[in-house]
């Protein structure tokens, strides 16, 4: 099974639908807690779900459940943690939800996990697709641009 992950920011539109459509993904899986902000501009989730039928002939998933709380979040964002605590506290998040057998296989394989931050050295993006590679195993994990 092959994963991609992408995050839209510091992409123009062009750039960002290029990659997804020579990708191979046949969805994206959208694993923001928030996608209809207007900071996200051509991403909010009604333009985005648009755009991916009509570019790139994909189709959109909201996944709720790989998102980390508006707490954690806010914790993270707002510098009261680091990265090294928001990500002991997403893993649990995932441990305590359980995404490995509460996520369909399905809706991952082929898939591109959608996120805002540009690289994914330091957004959940990349902690979801390796939480389920490290648990399914058959997991290949291709990062976008």
């Amino acid at each position: 099974m092959k994963v991609f992950t992408i995050g839209f920011t510091k992409k123009p539109a062009r750039r960002f639908f290029d990659l997804l459509r020579e990708s191979g993904a046949r969805r994206v899986v959208d694993v923001r807690l928030n996608n209809v902000s207007q900071l996200a501009g051509f991403a909010k989730q009604d333009d985005l779900t648009w755009f991916l039928q009509e570019i790139c002939g994909m189709e959109y998933v909201h996944a709720l459940e790989l998102a980390p709380t508006k707490e954690m979040l806010d914790d993270y964002k707002k510098r009261r943690s680091d990265w090294a605590t928001y990500e002991t506290r997403f893993l649990e998040l995932m441990r305590q939800r359980r995404i490995e057998e509460t996520v369909s296989r399905e809706i991952i394989a082929d898939a591109c996990l959608l996120c805002s931050e540009d690289k994914p050295h330091y957004c959940h993006r990349r902690l979801v697709a390796g939480y389920l590679k490290q648990h399914w195993g058959d997991i290949e994990i291709a990062h976008l641009g």
